[in-house]
């Protein structure tokens, strides 16, 4: 029985790691390895910029793939989190009734909602405008040589 809300639970908090894809879907899925890939660049990117400086241009590709990643497993949690019982039990648990209650939501699972709403938002916002500053930044130094 593969429980809604603990998938939502693994995608908020876990999600990065591919956590929620192997509890889903099993150890073989490859989507589950992936996820950890654009996870490992963002922090590497993070590193960067503390040894580097701001003035890294790998950073500012790397840091928004943590980012994104981020938001997007919290929007797979919000999802896990708001699909319906019958047809969360139809595609998860095909051999239970439709009304089992591993499909049913449960305050812990509204949490997980709200607080992946919380996070993904404000994780999705800070990187996009992350990239976007250092782009404008760059593009305007350029301009400056330019000019002289």
């Amino acid at each position: 029985m593969k429980n809604k809300t603990l998938a939502a639970w693994l995608a908020f908090l876990g999600g990065p790691l591919g956590l929620h894809r192997f509890y889903l879907h099993g150890m073989g899925d490859m989507l589950g390895w992936l996820l950890p890939i654009p996870t490992a660049l963002g922090i590497y990117g993070i590193q960067r910029v503390q040894q580097l400086g701001q003035d890294d241009h790998y950073s500012w590709v790397l840091i928004p793939l943590l980012g994104f990643t981020i938001a997007g497993c919290a929007l797979r949690a919000i999802l896990y989190g708001l699909t319906t019982p019958e047809r969360w039990n139809a595609r998860y648990n095909p051999n239970t009734s439709v009304d089992a209650p591993a499909g049913q939501t449960q305050w812990t699972t509204i949490g997980a909602i709200v607080l992946a709403l919380l996070l993904g938002t404000t994780v999705l916002m800070a990187s996009l405008a992350f990239s976007f500053q250092r782009y404008f930044e760059y593009q305007i130094e350029e301009a400056r040589k330019i000019s002289q």
